[in-house]
């Protein structure tokens, strides 16, 4: 008798009574779906990151770039695939790329960006002498001061490099004494230190041209120096994107951004449905 009496509810009163937990659901079916397959995304590229683009094609092949990684794992999902495709460029113009991380674990995401990056096809040929034609020289406590120890004693700042060899032991190290030594910065940052303090100390006093990735909360804090102290900007997941589609080197980033857009969609339709099936539920019950 009881369930005789229990009212049927209507399509839109049900639409009402999804639990949460099935649209999160479907919010992650639609994040990894597209990671499966291989779907492009045209995108329209930010000036910020067209500026950026520009100033490292702008980079003679063969320069001396310093790499400074300060961000760990929580931030690697957005700053990663940035890291990936700037070491990329250097490899694409064999640049002398020197590795240095303000944050513990930067070092580490250099080395996995590294080895990620030269699994692309086009580096399979390439002959890379570790000590030579790059270096990581690990992590050095301190923020600021080792910026500004940098600015005049880069061997004394970094005595050995991340595997513990001595610097005077890499040929790459040769006349490398200072941040005036080296003809460009690139910097992946997602707080402090990071792109704020290299400004302050990299480009405002020593001088270094620089460009820098950043997580989307942080764009919003140093995209003020674009233009100015900043040759460029990638911000965020679609910074990174962009840059992808811009080089035209499609990786982490652009398939990323397929998966969030497809989940933007689901959260629309279920915001649009939510809203119908409450007017049409207040409608049936007012009558």
């Amino acid at each position: 008798m009881a369930d005789e009496q229990t009212p049927k509810l209507s399509f839109w009163q049900k639409m009402l009574a999804i639990d949460r937990r099935a649209i999160f659901a479907f919010i992650f079916v639609a994040l990894i779906f597209p990671l499966f397959f291989e779907i492009s995304q045209e995108i329209p590229v930010s000036n910020d990151v067209r500026m950026l683009h520009e100033a490292l094609e702008a980079i003679p092949d063969g320069a001396l770039v310093l790499y400074s990684f300060d961000y760990d794992p929580p931030s690697a999902p957005e700053l990663q695939p940035m890291a990936i495709a700037v070491i990329k460029a250097g490899l694409r113009k064999k640049w002398r790329m020197v590795y240095i991380g303000l944050w513990p674990q930067g070092p580490i995401q250099c080395d996995m960006a590294f080895r990620d990056a030269m699994l692309d096809e086009r580096f399979k040929d390439l002959k890379l002498t570790y000590g030579t034609d790059y270096v990581n020289l690990g992590f050095q406590s301190g923020n600021e001061a080792v910026m500004q120890r940098m600015g005049s004693d880069i061997p004394g700042t970094f005595p050995r490099d991340f595997r513990g060899t001595p610097v005077a032991q890499l040929p790459i190290m040769n006349g490398i004494r200072n941040l005036g030594n080296f003809d460009f910065l690139i910097n992946i940052s997602s707080g402090y230190p990071g792109t704020r303090e290299w400004v302050q100390f990299g480009v405002d006093r020593f001088g270094l041209p620089m460009v820098s990735g950043s997580t989307a909360v942080q764009t919003t804090e140093v995209s003020p120096y674009v233009g100015r102290q900043l040759k460029g900007l990638m911000g965020g997941m679609r910074g990174a994107a962009e840059y992808e589609q811009i080089s035209n080197n499609p990786g982490r980033a652009l398939k990323y951004m397929v998966g969030q857009s497809v989940a933007h969609v689901v959260v629309i339709f279920f915001i649009i449905v939510g809203n119908i099936a409450y007017f049409a539920t207040r409608k049936r019950n007012q009558g």
